[in-house]
């Protein structure tokens, strides 16, 4: 079988984790969807820079742009907008034939509102508004400021992608507030309907632990932490309070695993690939590690509801010393911290750009 298929027969949906504009034209994003079973996709401020600054594809669309007067976030923005609405008319089909379980892309709003709820609420019901599709995400990130974000957010009716998550309680925060506002939703009599993820951020975990922790523990942490926060998962969607909200009509915040390309050169490419296949989560990876996958990915078994051996490897972690609250926090703030990085270097590349096309 398929392994990218056998991933969706197990419960899990695959997303893919970038998005350029010569990914759109030449139709490669739609061989992702037809032949690997790509159900979804994401994006973030780093992908766009890249995308920018390694393509003249987007070149005409900022000479029009900028005749129209457009310039620094505002261009960005138009030009995000086109990629993301494009992607999210491809996704569409999956969308509507999952009843709007899948199908979804997602766009950031500006990593300079992390720590500004009231500008964030504002910059996401205008980003939603402007697209005009109802499979596209809006990511906020799951910061102590963005959590009250994301609840007002979700009562207004836009679709939360809650991104820089690290941890069981970080994910167990972001949860609460998806579900704060539909439960307003409920009291309010509104549809309580509105499609959520939480993104756990896995690689990263790795990378912090890997020039302090013994060798049999390498490459083992991103996978637990993963395990841990399923386990909570599973509690939450059959707790009472979650089980009311389900029988007035409303549906799961699901649990996205992201940052699962591997970043040890010496461990498999699609090791949180083939370990963290869990039903009812999704798995956002990067282009490499889908291809990785397709070609040679072998589904192990399915995580359990029980998190697996999440705690005892956890143990072994705290027992050599890792402090693991105080590196989820660490985590948490230094992702906010490249995210305003490449934010910043986006919008000093693109004013690079408008300047040269300009001149010519």
């Amino acid at each position: 079988m398929n392994p990218t298929q056998a991933l969706h027969d197990a419960g899990q949906s695959l997303w893919l984790d970038n998005i350029t504009r010569d990914l759109l034209r030449i139709g490669t994003l739609k061989r992702y969807i037809d032949e690997l079973g790509i159900t979804g996709l994401t994006s973030n401020p780093t992908i766009f820079e890249h995308a920018l600054k390694n393509s003249a594809a987007y070149d005409d669309g900022i000479r029009e742009k900028m005749k129209a007067g457009k310039s620094g976030e505002a261009l960005f923005f138009a030009l995000a907008l086109e990629d993301i609405t494009a992607a999210a008319d491809l996704f569409r089909p999956v969308h509507d034939r999952t009843a709007g379980v899948d199908g979804w892309v997602s766009l950031e709003v500006s990593p300079l509102l992390a720590h500004d709820t009231k500008s964030t609420v504002a910059e996401a019901k205008e980003l939603h508004a402007r697209a005009g599709r109802p499979n596209l995400f809006i990511k906020i990130p799951g910061t102590r400021e963005g959590l009250p974000a994301i609840e007002e957010a979700i009562f207004a009716g836009i679709p939360v992608n809650v991104t820089l998550l690290f941890s069981r309680a970080h994910y167990v925060a972001a949860a609460e507030a998806y579900l704060r506002g539909i439960e307003r939703r409920i009291a309010a009599g509104l549809n309580p309907v509105v499609g959520s993820v939480a993104s756990l951020f896995l690689s990263r975990w790795d990378v912090a632990v890997e020039n302090s922790v013994a060798p049999e523990l390498k490459d083992k942490l991103g996978i637990a932490i993963g395990k841990q926060a399923y386990n909570a998962y599973c509690e939450l969607i059959q707790s009472p309070r979650w089980l009311r909200v389900f029988n007035y009509g409303a549906r799961a915040q699901r649990l996205l695993f992201a940052s699962t390309g591997t970043k040890d050169p010496h461990a498999s490419d699609v090791l949180y690939v083939e370990n963290l296949a869990a039903p009812l989560t999704v798995n956002t990876m990067p282009e490499n590690t889908l291809k990785a996958y397709a070609q040679h990915g072998q589904m192990a078994t399915l995580v359990t509801r029980d998190g697996g051996d999440a705690e005892a490897v956890l143990a072994r972690f705290a027992a050599s010393g890792v402090d693991l609250d105080a590196l989820a926090a660490k985590l948490q703030n230094d992702g906010a911290e490249a995210f305003v990085k490449s934010w910043n270097e986006l919008m000093d590349g693109l004013a690079g750009k408008s300047g040269a096309l300009k001149a010519a």
